[in-house]
């Protein structure tokens, strides 16, 4: 493992309040895995930050579900994968998740797992923010959320949103509820 931890800085994922939840590097095998992230979107529901609403047992009842998920940065998409199934909230399917991996001109990659109604191919040209999927629930995966890994060459990058664009869509969206 490396001493220093090299850091991305990518677009946001969603136009919404997500929190992240960060993966330690070694937790899992997969280079998309190693300092990897899952986000899930968040409403402010009765005075507190929520991720579903109801009891949470359907997809549809997610916050995430279906929502929009925007490209990281300026590059190519290198690769999709589709897993045709979904997932029942709380069962997980052994399988791989629905993905696309995006390259950017440094090197750097970027996968997004769980997608879902993917609407770039192979070969596709992105910019920062454009709408690529929406948010699924497949693969290894228990709920709703977009994983997101970044590396490059063989080296795990520490990923960091840039919260100035995501400042931009509160802003547009005229909403300032966001604190518990």
């Amino acid at each position: 493992m490396n001493s220093e931890i090299e850091v991305i800085t990518i677009h946001p994922i969603h136009r919404h309040a997500y929190s992240v939840m960060e993966h330690p590097e070694g937790q899992y095998e997969y280079m998309g895995d190693a300092l990897g992230c899952d986000c899930m979107i968040e409403k402010f529901v009765d005075g507190c930050m929520r991720k579903y609403k109801n009891d949470g047992r359907n997809n549809e009842e997610w916050y995430g579900w279906d929502a929009e998920v925007l490209a990281p940065f300026g590059g190519v998409v290198e690769a999709i994968y589709i897993n045709p199934m979904t997932n029942k909230v709380g069962e997980i399917h052994p399988s791989r998740a629905s993905s696309i991996t995006f390259l950017r001109h440094d090197g750097v990659k970027v996968f997004y797992g769980h997608v879902k109604d993917v609407h770039v191919g192979k070969g596709d040209s992105v910019k920062a923010g454009d709408i690529v999927a929406r948010v699924g629930n497949n693969g290894y995966s228990r709920c709703p959320h977009i994983h997101i890994g970044a590396w490059k060459e063989n080296t795990p990058l520490q990923i960091r949103f840039d919260l100035r664009e995501l400042g931009k869509y509160f802003k547009q969206l005229g909403d300032r509820r966001y604190h518990c």
